[in-house]
């Protein structure tokens, strides 16, 4: 039984300096210097898509949409949005009146400091840019909502909010 245990006990050591004496000499026969990247991948930096040129017929694209279908889309927004005129911000600021105002443009909701930054005014296609997947228009916000992904529900919600104005704009 002695001889048995010896057996056993010799296998597994042997085991255990098989399999870290490997390591040990790979490292000696392919002897690195510390931090080499053996082959670097040039990757092009990808630009926000709020800075890329935007191609929306903003016609076809209204299109697509109706007042009724956005206030209908627009129950996704009411849980942190108000949209009546004199309505308090929420978790989100007030959006009456949106579409003539700067982005961070109210003195009584606190922003984010990427859309204080932004400076630019909510139009057509920033707003359509941001419905669509608001962390990636603007990097930072703190607007956890996933977008909307469908063409026709963010034209309906653009000419919702546009309907809800003191003074709507004339759109296409």
């Amino acid at each position: 039984m002695g001889y048995e245990i010896q057996k056993i006990f010799t296998a597994i050591l042997v085991v255990f300096l098989f399999v870290f004496g490997i390591g040990k000499i790979s490292d000696f026969v392919f002897k690195t210097e510390k931090n080499v990247v053996s082959y670097k991948v040039e990757v092009e930096e990808k630009t926000s898509e709020s800075s890329q040129k935007s191609d929306l017929d903003i016609e076809a694209f209204l299109a697509m949409g109706t007042v009724d279908h956005g206030k209908s889309t627009f129950k996704k927004c009411k849980a942190c949005h108000s949209i009546n005129k004199g309505g308090k911000n929420n978790i989100g600021p007030a959006l009456y009146n949106v579409m003539v105002r700067n982005a961070g443009g109210l003195t009584d909701y606190k922003y984010s400091k990427s859309l204080l930054a932004y400076g630019k005014k909510w139009t057509v296609e920033e707003l359509n840019g941001f419905l669509k997947k608001p962390s990636t228009w603007i990097k930072g916000n703190k607007m956890g909502f996933a977008g909307l992904k469908n063409e026709k529900d963010r034209a309906s919600v653009i000419l919702y909010l546009n309907q809800n104005s003191d003074n709507p704009l004339q759109l296409p």
